[in-house]
């Protein structure tokens, strides 16, 4: 007989101090000294006000790993040391590892110091968040785990520094008498991504006192097989398909920035609603027989403002629309934090809002590396 699965406890991490947007380009640099002139414009559209960065902006240099962020939101969740000891499994997650090799997951169980247990990560974009916590609770309704954290986090500062560009920058200066700009396509996400973690603490059983997340389903559909890659990094794109960082000599990937994180913004505008809200919430309505009226608050993760409207078109055109007053979001506040976004909304909203028995919540998750996307119920208990 199956288990019923409980989210007990949620934490979040945002390292240093906020960032607003005057100060951005004081932490994570300019690119051959240059102010980017995309930055104004990318800002006005995402309308994220303030960030967080794993750098301390007195030196300049890192005070987190991607590791060490994702174990300090972990031991959040606990007051003492043998409540994080009773934890036998860890499914941890990221968009970009401290390393290739090992796996994230065996990294952060290694700077927690717990005992011996199972260690899983997922990996992917935005989406390896949520379906870290996909097998958590699978683990715990199978009955072959009691209480599993589940961790995502993301330093996607480390990859947007300016000197990761500065290859680049020099080696096409060389090829034009023009004064050439990085790529839209890279400049753009360094005005997009930030910093943090959120963690959650999964079990067969709600919290003795006070409420609980009861996960009642978590669905995950990939629209691969239609979509060629939008968003990507280790890898350079031609001709709709992706080649290989193993492929490119290290003087190549430098003067390609291949390691830097791209998108390919007019594939992700015509199609991120399209393929993850209007035909993925399609399938899942008709799977789970759902009804927008059911739902208490709703909430989106989007990297930018500017897909708020779109995302509420998406949802007329498939007649579930949920009022925008039952949306719940920080993105301006706390920036796009990629995978770890769900876990710092959801953290918000537990420790804010005065949640009641009985509510029900839909999160929704896209992802554009090929397009993806999540949606999860919970139900307050």
């Amino acid at each position: 007989m199956s288990k019923r699965v409980f989210i007990n406890n949620i934490s979040a991490v945002l390292p240093n101090e906020k960032i607003t947007n005057a100060e951005m380009e004081n932490v994570i640099g300019k690119i051959s000294g240059k102010k980017s002139r995309a930055k104004s414009v990318i800002l006005r559209s995402n309308g994220i006000k303030s960030r967080y960065y794993g750098i301390d902006p007195a030196t300049g240099e890192f005070n987190y790993t991607n590791a060490s962020l994702a174990a300090a939101a972990v031991k959040k969740l606990f007051t003492t040391e043998n409540e994080i000891n009773s934890v036998d499994s860890i499914v941890a997650s990221t968009s970009m590892a401290d390393q290739v090799m090992p796996n994230h997951a065996v990294m952060v169980h290694g700077e927690l110091k717990n005992p011996p247990c199972e260690a899983v990560s997922t990996s992917g974009i935005c989406l390896c968040g949520i379906t870290a916590l996909k097998y958590a609770y699978l683990n715990v309704k199978a009955g072959e785990s009691n209480k599993s954290v589940v961790v995502a986090s993301e330093l996607a500062s480390g990859i947007m520094q300016s000197d990761n560009f500065e290859a680049e920058s020099e080696y096409k200066l060389s090829q034009l008498e023009s004064n050439p700009e990085i790529a839209f396509e890279k400049d753009f996400l360094r005005w997009m991504l930030s910093d943090g973690a959120g963690s959650v603490l999964v079990s067969n059983e709600p919290n003795a006192q006070g409420i609980s997340l009861e996960i009642d389903w978590i669905d995950v559909v990939s629209f691969a097989n239609e979509m060629e890659p939008c968003m990507y990094s280790g890898a350079d794109k031609e001709d709709g398909s992706l080649v290989g960082w193993m492929r490119f000599k290290g003087k190549e990937r430098e003067q390609k920035s291949i390691m830097s994180v791209k998108q390919d913004v007019k594939l992700l505008n015509d199609n991120i609603v399209r393929t993850t809200v209007e035909q993925a919430l399609s399938k899942i309505i008709t799977k789970r027989a759902l009804s927008p009226n059911d739902y208490e608050f709703f909430l989106p993760h989007y990297s930018s403002h500017y897909f708020r409207e779109k995302l509420y078109a998406g949802l007329e055109n498939i007649d579930f629309v949920i009022p925008i007053e039952k949306w719940f979001t920080n993105l301006t506040e706390k920036g796009n934090t990629g995978s770890a976004s769900i876990f710092i909304m959801l953290e918000e909203l537990f420790t804010t809002k005065e949640l009641k028995v009985g509510q029900k919540i839909l999160c929704y998750v896209p992802e554009s590396g090929r397009f993806s996307s999540a949606f999860m119920q919970l139900t307050v208990v």
